[in-house]
């Protein structure tokens, strides 16, 4: 992609912001690869979150652990639970996370369907890992490298309509994306249910947001999706108290799982099964 085009569609620093923490590295160098980990992982949130972490930056900084490692570790605190899995509907969890530990968007139904099953039959760590430790994550950035937007360039086995769709997720890199218009509903489920592509509209500005080509709708079941899941949890309280919890059963459609899930952990309680029915 050439300069000019990448500055009309605002997306020149993106693709150029490619951070490695090499061998014998500096400490501006290692400083370098704290800040783009949270701006990468939590956009503007990012500015709140060297504070949090200076357990996991003592560890890298020790060479106990690497820069793949050390972005697990923000994906699977508490923070970024706080700022997008508890605040975000199930699809549009899995777009930030395609987008922040990938730098794509999702192409397909299939890849939304993966991750939402994958989560209801292992849960959140195991969801997060499997963007972490993929074939994909290993190919483009490996241990070393922090997570850039790699949709906006030609990626291998990348298909057409993810630089179309990356757009509709990334606008700008002081945009936050719990601010966005759409609020905490999917950006990408009706073209993607339909099997459309998006369109793109560059910004009418150098440094503004983008403005999507047409207007996002409120979230809704996937076209054919009308799955139902039994969720078996156990109910929260304070665990000081020698007392049995009880068990709770929820029978719930595709497209309320997500504040299912997200009721049953704000209440302190543990899923402990989901099958559909």
């Amino acid at each position: 992609m050439s300069s000019s085009v990448a500055e009309r569609l605002g997306i020149k620093d993106a693709i150029s912001t490619k951070i490695e923490l090499r061998q014998n590295w500096s400490e501006d160098e290692l400083q370098r690869v704290f800040r783009a980990a949270y701006e990468q992982i939590f956009g503007r949130q990012g500015v709140y979150a060297s504070q949090k972490f200076t357990s996991a930056e003592a560890l890298l900084r020790n060479g106990n652990i690497s820069v793949r490692q050390f972005v697990e570790t923000l994906a699977k605190s508490d923070f970024y639970k706080e700022c997008f899995f508890y605040k975000n509907s199930q699809v549009r969890f899995i777009e930030l996370n395609y987008k922040h530990l990938l730098g794509r968007a999702p192409y397909d139904q299939s890849e939304i369907a993966y991750h939402v099953d994958l989560y209801a039959a292992h849960g959140y760590d195991a969801d997060i890992e499997s963007y972490i430790y993929s074939t994909e994550y290993d190919n483009a950035f490996g241990n070393s490298i922090v997570p850039y937007y790699q949709g906006f360039a030609s990626i291998p086995g990348m298909k057409t309509v993810g630089f179309n769709r990356i757009f509709e997720l990334y606008r700008g890199r002081g945009n936050s994306d719990n601010a966005q218009m759409g609020g905490k509903n999917s950006r990408l489920r009706t073209k993607i249910s339909l099997n459309l592509a998006n369109g793109i509209l560059p910004p009418t500005s150098a440094g503004t947001s983008f403005v999507s080509a047409a207007p996002t709708l409120i979230s809704s079941a996937a076209r054919g999706d009308s799955r139902m899941f039994v969720v078996e949890a156990i109910a929260g309280g304070d665990t000081r108290v020698a007392v049995r919890r009880s068990r709770q059963v929820y029978t719930v459609p595709y497209d309320r799982l997500s504040s299912t899930y997200q009721e049953i952990h704000k209440r302190g309680g543990k899923i402990v099964k989901i099958s559909p029915v």
